[in-house]
């Protein structure tokens, strides 16, 4: 796989474009505090209209990219997010940049990044063979991790050495490197047919939704996504109140035991590309299931001096990313090789729609339980609540998947080929 250039190609501009989004999510922020002393509110505000295309569009995205060359929606995203972080900078320098065009910047980067990421995942069953799809999202996995550790920490060092607005062009040029790298995949990418009559939206979105509640196996998916997203952000929300005010450690602590994490991640990357060929894909999804969740049990027992406490929560998260990230690029693997290419950006937008559609809630339920029984008990049930997913992963179609890749479910919205007309004897008339 390493070998086909158009694959490298593809690598090259996903890692930075990932390297691209995660310094923006740190500058653009910085960028409010420091250079337009923005308030609590305010950058609150800012976050969510980053945020909020990922529920409001996810599903238009997907039955728009499915019409589209996957390469082509790539590029232009990138294109259009580079000159939306550059005018950051040209503003500043002409000195108009206040918060309301930042608000703007901020949203044409968050829809943008719906679409392309949507592409993204559709353009490598486009790419490359079905049985390199594992290999393919380990690969693709491994650098989205990478740059989650590598991009905050580069655009807050960019931030300390030169002024925020300046910094934000690393965002910008990772985006045109992206833009241009994707650019020249020579591959030819057929156009995907079009219906005879007009396209409707809602239609194609309610096939994409149909063909996720029909599969079994994407059906197990989305509502595994879903249960696990909702825990994990009340999970959360506990868990960042319980580091500085339950063990009362300090900000640079806090940062060293969330940054473990993403070290895990590549690690689970790596492992995505033979275990589960080796083990089976059930055994690795409700293994690395209930080993990711269950570590997380482990936290609200932690007490006593930081000396201690830093190396096992650092432990605990570099656990929960290794294998949460195995059962990430495996499902995703399961999810690829079950759907037809047709639909494939229609099915990743519902299955992203229901998986994050329910955060907001989590989060909210995390505050309320912090709230009301204390961090302790909050995080500790939390994360009994995360604990339910494998299980419902372990009761599902998903644990009896082979150390093969299930084949492609038929599209529940294409008509059944109909077998060609017997054609009628004629019988010779009788001569007179």
């Amino acid at each position: 796989m390493w070998r086909d250039a158009d694959f490298r190609r593809l690598w090259v501009g996903q890692t930075a474009s990932q390297f691209g989004a995660q310094a923006s999510q740190v500058v653009l922020p910085l960028i409010a505090v420091v250079s337009l002393d923005a308030g609590p509110g305010q950058l609150g505000a800012l976050r969510a209209v980053e945020q909020a295309p990922i529920l409001l569009l996810s599903l238009f995205a997907g039955a728009w990219v499915d019409r589209r060359r996957s390469r082509t929606v790539m590029v232009l995203a990138d294109g259009g997010r580079t000159l939306a972080l550059a005018a950051i900078p040209t503003a500043y320098l002409l000195g108009v940049l206040g918060l309301p065009a930042l608000l703007v910047a901020a949203l044409l980067v968050g829809v943008l990044s719906v679409f392309f990421d949507v592409a993204y995942q559709a353009s490598l069953v486009r790419l490359v063979a079905r049985d390199q799809l594992m290999q393919g999202n380990s690969a693709l996995e491994g650098s989205r991790s990478a740059a989650q550790i590598g991009g905050p920490a580069l655009g807050g060092t960019l931030v300390t050495v030169f002024s925020a607005p300046i910094a934000i062009i690393t965002g910008a040029f990772f985006f045109a490197l992206s833009s241009v790298s994707i650019y020249r995949i020579r591959k030819h990418e057929p156009l995907p047919a079009r219906p005879d009559g007009p396209a409707r939206i809602w239609r194609r979105i309610h096939e994409g939704l149909r063909f996720v509640i029909g599969n079994t196996s994407l059906r197990a998916v989305g509502l595994a996504s879903a249960l696990y997203q909702f825990s994990f952000a009340a999970l959360m929300t506990a868990y960042l109140l319980y580091l500085p005010r339950g063990l009362h450690l300090s900000g640079t602590a806090v940062g060293l035991a969330l940054a473990a994490m993403g070290p895990g991640a590549v690690v689970g990357s790596l492992l995505a590309a033979r275990l589960p060929g080796r083990l089976g894909y059930g055994t690795v999804l409700v293994s690395s299931a209930v080993l990711a969740d269950g570590v997380m049990l482990f936290v609200p027992a932690l007490h006593g001096s930081h000396v201690v406490t830093l190396p096992l929560l650092m432990g605990i998260n570099f656990v929960f990313g290794t294998f949460s990230q195995l059962v990430n690029v495996t499902a995703m693997a399961v999810r690829q090789a079950v759907t037809p290419v047709g639909i494939q950006g229609r099915v990743v937008a519902t299955i992203n729609f229901v998986g994050m559609g329910l955060t907001p809630l989590g989060s909210l339920l995390g505050g309320y339980l912090a709230s009301m029984w204390g961090l302790r008990t909050s995080l500790l049930i939390t994360a009994v609540a995360l604990a339910l997913s494998p299980l419902f992963m372990a009761l599902s179609p998903l644990a009896r998947l082979g150390r093969a890749l299930p084949d492609e479910w038929p599209h529940p919205m294409r008509a059944p080929r109909r077998a060609p007309p017997t054609p009628r004897r004629i019988r010779p008339r009788p001569e007179r």
